[in-house]
């Protein structure tokens, strides 16, 4: 299959298991759709068949969530072959994963956990990516997450590792503008200083969520829940960030997923964004 391009700025949408029928059926004018790479590994199974449906008709971003590249255990080479087979199918335009870790010893955990922002841990992230990359042949971009806690050993901002690590591995970055806001809310940070601070230059795609506030006696937290519309906030940072890229854009939303037509209509807010910058960009 050859591999197609996403346009730039182009809106999409995360693709997931209730919409398939709907989009092999109607075949919507989305430009494009990303899909969680493990969800796809089977290849006999009803994922599988349906992303072969689909895939002719769209560029496709492979976003996976199981490589733990944070990890001091040594990469899974049967998940990387799993990913590399995925990969030389379908030809995604993107490849994905993110700054976290999601097992050691042989136990995983049903979470994207944090690292602390050492220069060791920087060594050994850049490692796994470098390792990564030797094996697709290709670049990957590396996603921001959210995160509950912060380490008190931690030496550097999470852009400052985010910059470091793509400078000495050449891999992309997923700005992922909810986790951004969500961590910045729950530990008092600045997510306007993370976006003047972050390489723009290595962006090439963006995500956007939303998240759910949870009330307790002493206080409120955000939670990355993507299982609601995007918020006013975390569209106000998209206003920034659509300003200082060309990346593409993507809605994503992966609990109590509404209606295709819902997310159609986060990804118009996300296109109005765009063209009004663009005009205000054409009168200056």
């Amino acid at each position: 299959m050859e591999k197609n391009q996403i346009p730039a700025k182009a809106v999409g949408l995360g693709l997931r298991a209730p919409h398939y029928e709907e989009v092999v059926q109607n075949k919507p004018k989305v430009p494009w759709f990303e899909v969680h790479s493990e969800n796809y590994f089977d290849e006999c199974g009803l994922n599988r068949h349906f992303l072969r449906e689909i895939a002719p008709h769209y560029p496709l971003s492979f976003h996976g969530v199981g490589l733990s590249l944070g990890s001091c255990d040594e990469l899974s080479s049967h998940h990387l072959k799993q990913l590399k087979a995925l990969i030389n199918e379908f030809q995604p335009a993107l490849i994905s994963e993110h700054l976290s870790w999601t097992g050691t010893n042989g136990q995983f955990f049903n979470d994207l956990l944090p690292l602390p922002y050492t220069e060791e841990a920087l060594n050994l992230f850049c490692q796994k990516v470098d390792c990564v990359q030797t094996e697709l042949g290709q670049k990957i971009l590396i996603e921001n997450p959210t995160a509950y806690l912060q380490f008190a050993v931690s030496h550097m901002k999470e852009w400052e590792f985010l910059n470091q690590l793509q400078a000495r591995t050449g891999c992309g970055l997923l700005l992922d503008l909810n986790n951004i806001y969500v961590n910045a809310s729950n530990h008092g940070d600045s997510a306007a200083t993370y976006l003047e601070s972050i390489n723009w230059s290595a962006v090439e795609e963006i995500h956007l969520a939303g998240f759910t506030v949870n009330e307790y006696k002493d206080g409120a937290i955000l939670i990355d829940t993507h299982g609601s519309r995007v918020h006013d906030e975390v569209w106000a940072l998209y206003r920034q960030a659509t300003i200082q890229t060309e990346a593409p854009v993507l809605i994503e939303w992966d609990t109590d997923i509404p209606d295709l037509t819902v997310l159609e209509e986060e990804a118009a807010k996300a296109r109005q964004i765009n063209a009004a910058i663009q005009q205000v960009a054409a009168w200056a």
